[in-house]
């Protein structure tokens, strides 16, 4: 069951471009030009894993450092949305305490999404960065401007990645993106 929320808004230093300066520049200059961050969510929010309740209800875990990097990048004007293959009411709830307008849950096939949402927004696949951590995420990270991972992703993920975190999922990787996103916007 895919499951779509469109909410109102509310009153290897772990860089594949270690080392050379050309193409730091060349990376720095590509965030800059972010307007949309897009992230999974199961590794990458959180740190993967998943608690099951007495009942059986499946709970994640969420870092408090991602949620303000989130809220300060979203303050600054770049938009945020999720899109995950998982239904869980916890990324809901999450999404919700957050401010994040565009929450996708359920996506199988992610492009399509994203596809839409950024002729929703008129934002160019160019102008998002999205941050995936497994090999259902290649398809989107092939065509977006910026594809990101965190530390523990996939090998596939990592080699496709304009930058790689040097913190794990759900451990703060979502903050140290959104902090590089803002200092570099800062600048231009």
């Amino acid at each position: 069951m895919t499951t779509i929320f469109e909410f109102e808004p509310e009153l290897r230093s772990h860089s594949s471009f270690q080392g050379d300066s050309h193409n730091i520049s060349e990376r720095d200059a590509r965030l800059s030009q972010v307007k949309l961050l897009v992230l999974d969510v199961d590794g990458v929010l959180t740190d993967g894993g998943l608690y099951y309740s007495e009942s059986g209800e499946v709970q994640q875990r969420f870092n408090i450092k991602d949620g303000q990097g989130l809220k300060r990048l979203m303050y600054s004007g770049v938009e945020v949305a999720i899109i995950t293959a998982k239904s869980f009411s916890s990324t809901l709830h999450r999404a919700k305490d957050l401010g994040i307008n565009h929450a996708y849950l359920g996506i199988k096939d992610k492009l399509p999404t994203l596809i839409h949402l950024c002729q929703n927004l008129d934002i160019s696949l160019s102008q998002v960065a999205y941050v995936g951590d497994d090999i259902n995420d290649l398809e989107v990270m092939h065509v977006v401007g910026c594809p990101l991972t965190v530390a523990d992703a996939m090998r596939a993920n990592q080699d496709c990645a304009l930058y790689i975190t040097k913190l794990p999922g759900g451990q703060g990787a979502v903050r140290e993106i959104c902090d590089l996103i803002v200092a570099l916007q800062a600048v231009k």
